[in-house]
Formats: C-alpha cells, structure tokens, sequence
C-alpha cells in the first residue's frame, strides 16, 4: 500500500506504547486512524494529543480484546463511521503467564487470550471488511508478535507470540491474491508499560498474587527485563518502522538486530538436527 493518505486503520492497544507510535506513524501519513484500547482515560487522552499534533481524523473505541464480542463491536462501529477499514493492526498483548513452575491457569488464559486469540478474532472479523475494497484500493495486516515470537521460553507469552508469528507467515500467501499485505512485528525491548500488564487484568482472569522473587536468576532475569525495558527503544521509531512495512509489504519487522545472531543458533541448531539423519531416511513405499 504505496499511498496510505486517506485510508481507514484499526489498531488495538492504541492508547500507549508500540500502539500508540504506529497510529501516529499512520496518522502522520494522513491515515484515518481508530484507537481502540481498553484504558479509558490513556486512550481519550491519545486522541486528543493525536489529533492536536497531526490534525489527522482520529478517534477512539474501548473493547477488551480478550472477548470477541467486544472486538465485533468495535469493528460495527468502525464501519459505521468511516464505511469502510483498509488496515488492521492487531497490537494488544500483555506480560503474563510465568515462567515454569509459576504456571496457573488463568494466567495462562488471559495471556494466550489478549496475545493470540485477540489476533485470530481481529483477522476472522476485519478480514472480510478489508477485503470488500482491497482489489482496487489494497488492504493490510499488521500484527505484533515479539522477539521472544522467534525464540524459545518456557512461558506463555512465548507460547502466543510464536502463535502470532506463524499465522502471520501462513496468512501471507492467502491474502496475497486479494490485495492484502500481511507484516508481523517482532519488537525487542521498546520502552513501554508492558511490565505492567496487571493494571489492565479482567476480573474473570483475576488470582492470588504471588510475590516475586527477590533474589536468584529468576530475581535477575526480571530486574534485567525491567531495565531494558525502560531504556528501551522510543514506540515512535518502531511505528515508523510499521509505516514503512506496510507501505512496502515486509514480511517481517524487526526493531534492531540485537537477538539476530540467538535467532541464527536456534536456526542453526534446527538444521543439525536434519544434518543427523540424512542419508538414513528408508525409502516410502
């Protein structure tokens, strides 16, 4: 999608962070821009500010994307103010699920449900309204995996992250024929309120809190999180990168090759495991 001025964007988790920078990277380019985030006053608050620096059509939806009601909802009143939806940005996701040994199921269901679910609901139901138009004026998919979406942990944000790569791989072809350009973005650290996920945890997904441990490589391994995390790279960068991966169809958007060589090994060590049975594969049929 070469020119982006005037077109229609959905994109969920808006109200701050990465969400926020792409809607500003897309209402810079004159895109009508939907900010749909469940935090009332952050999200009322970026429209205002959206609108006051790039005097771009912007405007603001709460759904909780963890029930796909609400995400129908969000896309009825989408279509009933603009008449149509040219981009979805599928941007929601939360920190959750522990590592092992902290499993619970809730935890595990809240995170697979905002991080992956949320994506398979906004493709089943802007899909088809994205495809209503994109013969002739084009159509794309954004959605925000992670880093951790190309490397292996032992959690459920890894879990759904490597969900949200491997149907944005898999829906690139299909959509292709349709006009329809599909990214995948896989940030590392961005300086974000991620760490703090909870404050936005539903009632239904609501447990006991146990405390963290503040001492040990679990200890370590958050404090190391949390202050990358905080110098972290500015969401604005990254929605520029967004832009661009859109208007130039990139598979994949990376934010900066810091895991590129960890993502080699993991590749690496995949293909000694081909390496170890070749020539040993018996004969079919």
């Amino acid at each position: 999608m070469k020119d982006l001025a005037g077109k229609v964007a959905f994109v969920t988790g808006a109200a701050s962070g990465i969400g926020l920078g792409i809607a500003t990277a897309l209402a810079q380019a004159g895109v009508k821009v939907v900010l749909c985030d469940i935090e009332d006053a952050a999200r009322e608050k970026a429209v205002e500010e959206l609108k006051r620096k790039t005097n771009a059509d912007v405007s603001g939806l709460k759904a909780d994307v963890s029930l796909k009601e609400e995400l129908q909802k969000a896309a009825d009143e989408t279509i009933a103010r603009h008449g149509k939806v040219h981009i979805l940005v599928n941007n929601a996701g939360v920190a959750g699920g522990g590592g092992y040994g902290t499993w619970s199921d809730k935890s595990w269901r809240w995170t697979l449900d905002v991080n992956l679910w949320a994506v398979v609901w906004g493709v089943e139901i802007f899909g088809p309204l994205i495809e209503k138009q994109s013969a002739s004026e084009g159509g794309h998919i954004v959605s925000t995996a992670s880093i951790a979406g190309m490397l292996p942990g032992a959690s459920a944000y890894n879990v759904s992250k490597f969900g949200v790569v491997s149907l944005m791989e898999g829906l690139r072809p299909v959509l292709a024929p349709k006009n329809i350009g599909v990214s995948v973005l896989c940030p590392g650290f961005i300086h974000t309120n991620i760490i703090n996920s909870g404050r936005n945890r539903p009632e239904r997904f609501a447990e006991t809190e146990r405390p963290l441990p503040t001492s040990g490589v679990v200890a370590d391994m958050i404090k190391m999180v949390q202050g990358r995390i905080e110098s972290g790279i500015d969401p604005l960068y990254v929605g520029e990168l967004v832009r661009e991966g859109i208007e130039n169809d990139w598979p994949h958007i990376f934010t900066d090759n810091e895991f590129e060589p960890a993502i080699e090994a993991r590749f690496a060590g995949i293909k000694a495991g081909f390496d170890r049975i070749r020539g040993r594969v018996p004969r079919r049929g």
